[in-house]
């Protein structure tokens, strides 16, 4: 029971302290509304048109793509650095081969998809 007084402890400390940040900016912050600071603009570069713009799937597919091999680096990188312990032996060996496996058949299903065509 003791280890959920501590997580709930964390939780509430960092919900205190995200509400005394904005807190204290609602509090300390300079307020001078004027229109120039109310207009939007994108990366310092006032807006031509409308604010909606349609964009292409493809980059959708790039970030997910990115996220998989992200992932796979985090889980696949403790285990190479602990593989030389001699209680992990073949069990792992086959784990990582099945995380793998499934990590290629995924690539495999988008490259017939066609997602890694980069044209």
């Amino acid at each position: 029971m003791s280890g959920y007084i501590v997580v709930a402890a964390v939780l509430g400390a960092g919900v205190l302290l995200v509400t005394a940040a904005m807190l204290a900016r609602s509090l300390l912050a300079p307020r001078a509304p004027v229109p120039a600071k109310l207009t939007t603009y994108e990366s310092g570069v006032d807006p031509v048109g409308e604010g909606w713009a349609q964009t292409k799937v493809r980059y959708f597919v790039f970030a997910f793509l990115y996220v998989i091999f992200a992932v796979d680096a985090v889980y696949l990188y403790p285990w190479a650095t602990i593989i030389r312990d001699a209680d992990l032996g073949l069990a792992s060996l086959v784990e990582m081969g099945i995380f793998i496996a499934v990590v290629v058949l995924g690539l495999a299903h988008a490259a017939r998809r066609g997602l890694l065509r980069w044209v």
